[in-house]
């Protein structure tokens, strides 16, 4: 195996752990979810006496429902880049998606250190 397939299949690997985690922080968006559905039930005090706790709850519900679809469509988009990655198929796909995950804090901006004979002189 060449240097570059070798880099090419840690490339892949990482890009499924990114894939992983980033599936993980979509989750953070439920919590938002399930504490809309609580106001439209009417699980908070405020909530029997304040009709604005019913708009706050849909409002809620959506944008968790937003942020939940966009990172989980990052999770998939990241994890079939991965997999063409592996294969050397769709360059162009791969290319914009590890544009995209640079937005990704801290794991898509991790630097390169280089190896032991490069950079040190």
């Amino acid at each position: 195996m060449t240097k570059d397939e070798e880099h090419l299949r840690l490339l892949s690997i990482f890009h499924y752990v990114v894939a992983g985690l980033s599936c993980f922080f979509t989750l953070f968006p439920v919590m938002y979810m399930a504490m809309g559905a609580l106001m439209l039930c009417g699980k908070f005090d405020a909530a029997h006496h304040d009709p604005g706790a019913q708009v706050a709850g849909w409002v809620f519900i959506a944008i968790g429902s937003v942020f939940f679809l966009a990172g989980l469509t990052f999770a998939v988009c990241v994890a079939l880049a991965g997999q063409f990655l592996a294969r050397r198929l769709h360059y162009t796909f791969c290319l914009v998606m590890a544009a995209v995950a640079c937005g990704f804090m801290p794991f898509g901006t991790v630097p390169a250190l280089p190896s032991s004979g490069e950079g040190s002189q």
